[in-house]
């Protein structure tokens, strides 16, 4: 279950996720460098709208995408705020698949494995830069690229997963939707 995992804060203090028990949790591993950084902005807008409802989100910068999370914690912290005006807790950088793979992850894979990418401009670069690399790519949980989202349920159980192609309106109704 969720509430089993913990993370560390970008301040390095332990976070235990059952902390957030009753509260609708969206997990999301974030870049500053991505074509898809500017959904910080509606992921804060909806921070704002839904945090007194019960929102809580995880925002777990990851550079395991073409580099594009470079800097320390505190220089990520500092671009987000600058650049998003964002006021959720941010995370250690962490690894999101491979051996080094925060266990969170690890479990959230498990619960929601990669569905496709839906309609989105860049899906089919995303499906041929992937496919080069790996043929069997699609069968596989794996994180695919930054700004992957899961959302948890009061329950602590994992009701979704959009991929970074998303569109944020879907995510955000997923999430009232729980809240």
């Amino acid at each position: 279950m969720i509430y089993d995992y913990k993370v560390t804060t970008g301040t390095g203090e332990e976070l235990n996720l059952v902390d957030f028990k009753g509260k609708v949790i969206l997990i999301v591993n974030t870049a500053t460098g991505c074509g898809f950084t500017p959904q910080y902005e509606p992921i804060e807008k909806m921070y704002r709208d839904c945090h007194d409802c019960g929102l809580e989100i995880l925002d777990i910068p990851c550079n395991q995408f073409g580099g594009q999370a470079p800097g320390t914690d505190e220089e990520i912290h500092d671009f987000c705020t600058l650049h998003y005006n964002t006021t959720f807790p941010q995370m250690k950088k962490a690894d999101v698949n491979g051996e080094n793979e925060l266990p969170l992850y690890t479990y959230l894979k498990s619960e929601k494995g990669f569905e496709g990418f839906g309609e989105h401009p860049y899906k089919a670069l995303l499906e041929k830069m992937f496919s080069e690399a790996d043929p069997d790519w699609d069968k596989k949980p794996d994180i695919k690229w930054n700004f992957t989202k899961f959302v948890v349920d009061r329950e602590g159980n994992v009701a979704a997963r959009f991929e970074p192609t998303a569109d944020m309106a879907e995510v955000e109704a997923c999430v009232k939707a729980l809240l």
